[in-house]
């Protein structure tokens, strides 16, 4: 029995190789999505159920369970963003994902910190940093709905319409 080798070329094998290597990964990206979905059921689930012990065994809610489950909401909110993050496979859309899941990030450390007077200058600086992060994202989902008009130009008017006259169409 012969080997015959001179049909595995190293363009050939190379090519076989990445496209096991891709399917492979696919299969592993998959399955993260799978767990993470399952991860984020039961986050929200621990949430569900946590608050309705505290409201039941409190009542009116305390400042400290307010705060805990605030906390644990933001939390959920972060794995909420991380999970449709992987749905993604617009690269802009990723990275605005990722600002807001940031921007997240930071009003929870906020929240978080304890409020030390000697720690002005951190609280000053989160505080500016989210305040940074909510204008980019106010003004990326402005470009955004700018540049999905622009691709999706208004029909002609035809100066008539259920409402009344169009007023653009004045000439």
């Amino acid at each position: 029995m012969s080997i015959h080798l001179e049909h595995v070329t190293p363009k050939r094998w190379t090519r076989w190789l990445d496209r096991v290597l891709a399917q492979a990964l696919a299969i592993l990206r998959q399955t993260f999505m799978v767990l993470m979905i399952a991860y984020t059921l039961v986050c929200i689930f621990s949430f569900a159920v946590k608050l309705s012990v505290l409201t039941a065994a409190h009542g009116a809610l305390d400042f400290t369970a307010i705060n805990e489950l605030l906390t644990d909401g933001l939390y959920v909110l972060i794995i909420l963003a991380i999970v449709k993050s992987l749905f993604l496979r617009n690269p802009f859309d990723y990275a605005v994902t990722l600002l807001e899941t940031g921007f997240v990030v930071l009003i929870r450390k906020l929240i978080l910190l304890p409020t030390d007077p000697g720690e002005w200058r951190l609280l000053l600086v989160l505080g500016l940093t989210s305040s940074v992060f909510f204008v980019l994202i106010l003004v990326i989902h402005g470009l955004k709905r700018r540049w999905h008009g622009q691709d999706h130009p208004r029909p002609a008017s035809t100066g008539f319409s259920a409402a009344g006259p169009d007023i653009n169409d004045v000439k």
